[in-house]
């Protein structure tokens, strides 16, 4: 009741004209712009979170060093955040004014705040701990019998990672890849306070939403909602249609 009847509302409105819901807001150059942002954020945050989540996955998982603890607890701080919070402190930190990197940054005429370097920081920052709490487990779980075999058949490190550990982790992978898209699209407190909301410059699609709610356009509201909900329930569902099942 507590999912199912909210997104049940949301497509029951945005299809209760038929198409016309949708065309209207396909149709409109803000919502057009805020969901080519929302790719382009989106996007980018994935990736960063792939190649991060796996790295500190592995270091975690097979290597001893001092400070893994506290690492390990570090990672699960953006779950207990509030992303408005995030926000805040990335724009005390790289506004141009004041913050302490802001300053230098703006002087070498890199803009983080109200431009896309600081909503990608924001969305990385939210989405950065479901990588990596898919990929541990599983590296735990196959052990290392098999990388050491390889070493000593002469392999590398990369010929390692990339014949034995890859393959062994990769659903893993794909369906933190997927978490972590879905988080990025839905994101909205932390990108809302580094973006500014400027229309069809920083403007992401969940900011189009509360926009023309507020302007009584429910219909492009509801819209834009079910286009975010859609992207991500299918990459959610394709995942699970394709991974393999456990043997019984």
């Amino acid at each position: 009741m507590l999912i199912a009847w909210p997104v049940s509302l949301v497509v029951r409105t945005t299809f209760e004209g038929g198409l016309a819901n949708l065309q209207t807001a396909l149709s409109d150059p803000e919502v057009v712009h805020a969901l080519q942002m929302t790719g382009i954020v989106a996007g980018v945050a994935v990736v960063a979170n792939l190649l991060f989540g796996v790295g500190i996955s592995l270091l975690l998982v097979r290597y001893e060093f001092p400070g893994k603890r506290v690492l390990s607890t570090l990672i699960d701080v953006p779950l207990s955040v509030s992303p408005v919070v995030v926000g805040l402190a990335l724009l005390l930190v790289y506004n141009s004014r004041d913050g302490w990197l802001g300053r230098p940054l703006d002087a070498a005429g890199l803009q983080v705040i109200f431009a896309t370097p600081g909503m990608v920081m924001a969305t990385v920052f939210v989405a950065l701990p479901l990588v990596i709490r898919e990929v541990v487990p599983v590296l735990e779980e196959v052990g290392d019998e098999q990388e050491q075999a390889a070493r000593s058949l002469g392999a590398n490190g990369v010929q390692t990672f990339w014949r034995v550990t890859l393959p062994s982790i990769k659903w893993a992978v794909v369906y933190g890849v997927v978490l972590s898209l879905a988080r990025s699209l839905g994101e909205f407190g932390a990108v809302k306070i580094v973006s500014g909301n400027v229309v069809e410059k920083t403007q992401t699609t969940t900011l189009v939403v509360e926009q023309t709610y507020q302007n009584f356009e429910q219909g492009t509201a509801y819209a834009a909602a079910f286009l975010l909900a859609f992207a991500s329930v299918l990459c959610i569902v394709i995942v699970s249609i394709l991974r393999p099942k456990d043997p019984a």
